[in-house]
């Protein structure tokens, strides 16, 4: 079975530094003598609400509920977790922070940069580089398009706003071309799927597991385009009233969920036959097999989360020019200064508990 793009990983990403982050995973979840772990240090919320985006059933989420490797993340963390389902993306559950129904969320750099001007009240806790391949674009097998340039006044789908968009726009300027020079189409991955097998758009622009399996789906009737790249970086954030009042909470949850992607990463088969049998897919089918070779080729856009760290200048950078590629471009509507948000002296305590939980 081929899915097209490489298994590249961002540079420092290793299976052994993966498995030297997951080798203390049973120590984290239990005490001495395989007790669970007391947690009452520090004071905590009644409970947390954690946004969960696409349908739960598989990733760092679905391990975590399924009490992966013996963990038991209410124990850890000492607090009743609340899983808030039913968001597409990461950029509406800012809404649902701004609203203070949801405490957690994972969120890309998009979803950051609309988050800023918008003032809703979060707290970028830590931050890791998507996989540099974790975007494909397709096009119709018989299509003329070869490379960006042939591009030029095509039908493109892509989701506005998103780590989609934000690829497209970067492979756009390896042929000089900017998104006005294409027919570009807002369309979630559910109706450009169909849009693309009906034959009514040139290419297609997203993100995994769709693409693969988008492209598993319709055999010889799609190809990939070379060289296409992720450029996105990836948060975890908290709103900001409770992560003000425990720092530290959350920079254990941050820590276990990078122990928890070590963990997937390390044992891929027994990951994904997990998510399966949570509802995640059919068990032994085509789904299962393409979510295991995207865990292995570290794919995902958890899969890098072995790198999350403190958000530093790097981070910061890669999403103000995210940020400035969507000003130029009317995506954004004003200039925004996402760089001092992220590396604001407002954060200091939440990152002070992320960098010792992290050992940063």
């Amino acid at each position: 079975m081929t899915f097209g793009g490489s298994t590249r990983r961002r540079a420092g990403i290793s299976r052994r530094s993966v498995l030297s982050i997951g080798a203390g995973f049973a120590a984290a979840a239990t005490g001495a003598g395989g007790a669970p772990r007391a947690n009452a240090a520090h004071a905590v919320p009644q409970q947390l609400t954690v946004a969960v985006i696409g349908d739960g059933r598989t990733g760092v989420w679905a391990s975590l509920r399924a009490g992966v490797g013996g963990r038991n993340l209410e124990q850890e963390l000492g607090t009743k977790v609340v899983w808030q389902p039913g968001f597409t993306a990461s950029l509406p559950v800012m809404e649902a922070i701004k609203a203070g129904s949801v405490d957690f969320t994972f969120a890309t750099a998009t979803a950051v940069v609309n988050a800023v001007p918008a003032r809703v009240p979060i707290v970028p806790l830590a931050a890791y580089p998507l996989p540099v391949d974790e975007v494909d674009f397709l096009v119709q097998a018989n299509s003329s398009i070869k490379t960006a340039a042939d591009l030029k006044g095509k039908k493109i789908a892509h989701q506005n706003g998103t780590t989609g968009t934000y690829s497209l726009i970067k492979y756009l300027e390896t042929a000089g071309l900017r998104l006005s020079d294409v027919q570009a189409v807002s369309l979630s991955g559910a109706d450009a799927f169909t849009a693309f097998a009906q034959g009514s758009i040139d290419g297609w622009i997203h993100w995994q597991p769709a693409t693969a399996l988008a492209l598993t789906k319709l055999g010889g009737k799609a190809r990939l385009l070379p060289d296409v790249k992720t450029y996105d970086y990836a948060f975890y954030v908290a709103r900001s009233d409770v992560a003000v009042k425990y720092p530290q909470l959350f920079a254990k949850f941050v820590k276990i969920i990078r122990e928890t992607q070590a963990y997937i990463f390390a044992h891929p088969a027994e990951s994904v036959a997990l998510w399966a049998s949570q509802g995640g897919f059919p068990p032994n089918g085509t789904e299962q097999a393409v979510y295991e070779k995207l865990v292995r080729d570290a794919r995902l856009s958890e899969s890098t989360a072995v790198a999350l760290k403190p958000i530093d200048e790097a981070a910061a950078a890669s999403t103000q020019d995210l940020a400035d590629n969507f000003h130029a471009l009317g995506v954004l509507p004003n200039k925004v200064d996402v760089r001092s948000f992220l590396l604001g002296t407002q954060f200091d305590t939440a990152k002070k508990a992320v960098a010792l939980e992290l050992g940063a």
